[in-house]
């Protein structure tokens, strides 16, 4: 047991080094290849934060351990939103951009929904699920590509150009080492875990999993509120479990079909209850504010103390 949980450390080391790593040197290569800050933003590093699910999800689904791939989904945007966003809001109230309210918390409601209908109704996802939820993910880069054409503020200077591009392509490669052999270590450990404690891929995905994958998201908006630097925290975590549904669930669906079991339709209305019991909070007033981050905490208390019983 001990064994597996220090293998376990660090696989999620692997995975958040590999992830800043992969992000690093991508970013430095599209740089020198004149590719605009703005489009390496909204895409490479896009990709990068959400690389540790995405491999984790990925190598589950492949083998086989597909409570692990669904929870690990599932419990990171339940940690995003509750967890994450509540011990912000508590620091720190974090103001919303009209945009989010407006589309992007509306948006991750609605293929939440999707999600949760799809695999209540046909208990599975599969090829024809992982199309869908690709286009859906296509459409919205082409929605941010669209937002940032308008906003021409991040014009930043390249701290990679110094750097040879054989260095960055190392770095890049290393990177992804780290994320697959991360993700490997993880789901090997969580599973022995999971087999020893008598707990089921799906609790273990929905909890250990998805706080270790959450790992970076929370040190970030952590970090951000202590520095008074959270303007955009919010917008930051829905877009977050954007990916994690259209990415990182849509990729996994394409290279393997994933039964959802009907206990996922819990955590899957716990999902859809935390994403618009965030939109009702700041709809009105365009911040999240402390009593929200304590509601937030108090909200998952009691889906943690279920997930427990």
């Amino acid at each position: 047991m001990i064994l597996d949980l220090v293998v376990l450390v660090i696989g999620f080391i692997l995975l958040i080094k590999g992830a800043d790593f992969l992000v690093t040197g991508a970013a430095g290569i599209a740089e020198r290849f004149h590719i605009p800050q703005i489009v390496i933003g909204l895409t490479i590093v896009a990709f990068g934060t959400s690389a540790p699910e995405a491999a984790i999800s990925i190598s589950a689904g492949m083998k086989g351990v597909t409570g692990i791939s669904i929870g690990n989904v599932l419990g990171s945007n339940i940690l995003n939103i509750l967890l994450i966003l509540g011990i912000t809001a508590c620091i720190v109230p974090l103001k919303v951009e009209r945009n989010t309210i407006r589309f992007e918390i509306p948006f991750t409601i609605f293929i939440t929904v999707f999600m949760v209908a799809v695999g209540a109704l046909k208990h599975e996802m599969g090829l024809v699920e992982g199309v869908c939820l690709w286009v859906m993910f296509l459409a919205f880069l082409f929605y941010l590509l669209q937002m940032a054409r308008k906003n021409q503020e991040v014009r930043e200077e390249c701290p990679h150009k110094k750097q040879p591009v054989w260095v960055l392509l190392l770095v890049t490669i290393i990177g992804l080492a780290a994320i697959i052999w991360g993700s490997n270590l993880t789901v090997d450990s969580a599973s022995s875990i999971a087999s020893r404690l008598g707990m089921s891929d799906r609790l273990i995905g929905l909890t250990i999993v998805a706080f270790g994958t959450s790992l970076p998201e929370l040190v970030t908006s952590v970090t951000a509120a202590r520095k008074n630097n959270v303007d955009i925290a919010i917008g930051n975590i829905v877009g977050s479990c954007i990916f994690n549904i259209l990415f990182v669930l849509g990729t996994t669906c394409l290279v393997a079909t994933i039964p959802y079991a009907s206990k996922f339709l819990v955590d899957g209305l716990v999902c859809i209850g935390a994403t618009t019991l965030l939109w009702l909070c700041v709809v009105k007033t365009k911040e999240l504010r402390r009593w929200g981050g304590i509601l937030f905490l108090l909200s998952y208390a009691g889906y943690f103390a279920y997930l427990m019983m």
